[in-house]
């Protein structure tokens, strides 16, 4: 079906297509703004699923076009409102989040008058403390993939990366051959809105990439894979996506008999956790996991917290 949005205050019928506003608006993202990827994919789902509960659920967009006025405060709400017990809370928030925005971008170009999701508030997130993994569990998790196969090497040298440097699965995603420079052993990492940061790298995971390499040289010359520069590639030759390094973590972490919970984010949590645990300072590891706000860091802290309080009241005379 297609979409038809009807302007809200001129007379004549300026009609705009929903999805062009939205495809509009993932452009400003991506050209003006500088989003990554990973966060232009998940609003531009987040909208689509929003217009689909204005059609479904709402009603909205007959053969006349949906009417911008017809989407007020109320009918926000009740889209948030009916996402929750399907997802977390910081799910529903950042769907929320790209609503707003969205409509944001609409009244500084002149098409809508008012933002309805302006004066809402954003769902009160969970508070949550960090999953991450002890060493030992860490050290079971990389030592289950193979040594022989080209897949297994991929796998090993990725689990190597997200523990040995803290990066995100994203980040994984868009490194490049030439990301890595191996003799000062240091990595370019683009993070979230494409700013730049370089990240020290671990010798068995400057070790498990260069086997990597070796063992996939064959497969990115008959695939091309040489010509689009990507460091980590699938069977195909192309860039491995967020999507397949999750599934790869996740089921590595089923072989070894951790959580199937565990996540590329996880190995990045028990980076942060283990440096914090050995002695590194919190501004050096903000830098590292790339950080805007220090605030972000500290919930990292929880985990040397509670060890400090466990070795405290073993060991204080009046703990």
């Amino acid at each position: 079906m297609i979409w038809r949005i009807n302007h809200p205050w001129e007379n004549g019928g300026v009609t705009l297509s929903l999805h062009e506003l939205i495809d509009a608006f993932i452009v400003y993202l991506r050209d003006q703004r500088g989003y990554s990827s990973h966060t232009i994919r998940n609003y531009q789902t987040d909208l689509v699923r929003f217009a689909g509960f204005l059609l479904n659920d709402k009603g909205f967009g007959g053969a006349e076009g949906l009417a911008l006025r017809e989407i007020n405060p109320l009918v926000i709400r009740e889209y948030l409102g009916s996402l929750y017990g399907k997802m977390t809370r910081s799910s529903i928030a950042r769907k929320f989040s790209a609503i707003r925005s969205f409509f944001l971008f609409l009244e500084k170009r002149g098409l809508y008058e008012g933002n309805p999701a302006a004066d809402i508030a954003t769902p009160k997130l969970e508070k949550y403390l960090p999953s991450h993994l002890t060493v030992d569990d860490v050290f079971r998790l990389i030592y289950k993939p193979g040594k022989t196969s080209p897949l297994d090497l991929r796998d090993l040298a990725i689990l190597e990366v997200l523990y040995s440097c803290g990066i995100r699965a994203s980040e994984v995603e868009t490194l490049n051959l030439n990301s890595i420079d191996f003799n000062e052993r240091l990595v370019r990492v683009i993070g979230k809105g494409d700013k730049e940061r370089i990240v020290p790298i671990g010798r068995k995971a400057i070790k498990a990439v260069n086997l990597y390499l070796e063992g996939t040289r064959e497969i990115r010359k008959k695939r091309g894979a040489l010509n689009n520069g990507a460091l980590f590639i699938n069977m195909r030759g192309g860039r491995l996506s967020v999507r397949s390094i999750g599934r790869i973590i996740k089921r590595y972490a089923t072989a070894s008999g951790l959580s199937p919970e565990i996540s590329p984010h996880s190995m990045r949590h028990s980076f942060a956790t283990h440096l914090l645990d050995g002695g590194a300072d919190l501004r050096s590891v903000q830098e590292l996991l790339g950080h805007k706000n220090l605030s972000t860091t500290q919930k990292y802290t929880h985990v040397s917290l509670d060890r400090l309080m466990e070795v405290y009241d073993k060991t204080h005379p009046r703990s």
